[in-house]
């Protein structure tokens, strides 16, 4: 059985988020509010979580497509090859914000993605994700939940959410009802910022 942790996005109540952020700490997987869809987390350095989340998606763990969502820029450098000024001028520019950049990876990424040459980078505009990963530390390795419905692609409500998620995870946060359209995708990899997908945020400010 799943913890369900309220947390108001207005105010992150830091118990609530301390909760969140023990359970990540002790390996366990986490669904929380982004500024997009809810997405489903991990503690970045804990093999087994990461383990679980490649399962859960059917997918194996180095091929995965996860995202590093991060508190701010500052801890870019871990995982991101040394970037220019125009790169780092449109990330500023950008986030946090519902994008999804794509950067070319450094030698220093967790094991199972050392052999990646690119890897997603996320802050998103969410003062709930943005608490947890600054009390965490560390980034998280994250993907969004998607539905198998065809017609509605992301669950926005977080009790269903709990519903169908329930055993599959360890703590699923109520932070209010999520959006329904994922992050734009840019690649930032090659000398030209690329879209590889839009959605929301808007791409006028590439």
């Amino acid at each position: 059985m799943a913890d369900f942790i309220k947390i108001y996005p207005e105010n992150p109540n830091p118990k609530a988020v301390q909760k969140v952020v023990d359970v990540l700490k002790r390996g366990g997987l986490v669904i929380y509010p982004t500024d997009t869809v809810y997405g489903l987390g991990c503690d970045i350095t804990k093999m087994k979580a990461l383990e679980r989340i490649a399962q859960i998606k059917g997918v194996k763990l180095e091929k995965s497509n996860l995202s590093f969502i991060c508190e701010d820029l500052s801890n870019l450098s871990d995982y991101v090859k040394q970037i220019d000024n125009t790169t780092f001028k449109i990330l500023k520019r950008a986030l946090p914000g519902p994008y999804t950049f794509i950067l070319p990876g450094s030698k220093n990424l967790p094991n199972p993605f050392k052999k990646r040459k690119t890897v997603g980078i996320r802050v998103p505009d969410n003062p709930i994700t943005l608490a947890i990963v600054s009390a965490l530390g560390n980034p998280l390795v994250s993907t969004s939940i998607r539905d198998e419905d065809e017609i509605v692609e992301y669950t926005t409500d977080p009790e269903l959410i709990l519903e169908k998620w329930d055993k599959l995870v360890d703590v699923v946060v109520d932070g209010g009802y999520g959006g329904n359209e994922g992050s734009t995708i840019i690649d930032l990899s090659e000398d030209q910022p690329v879209i590889v997908r839009e959605g929301k945020g808007t791409i006028e400010i590439f």
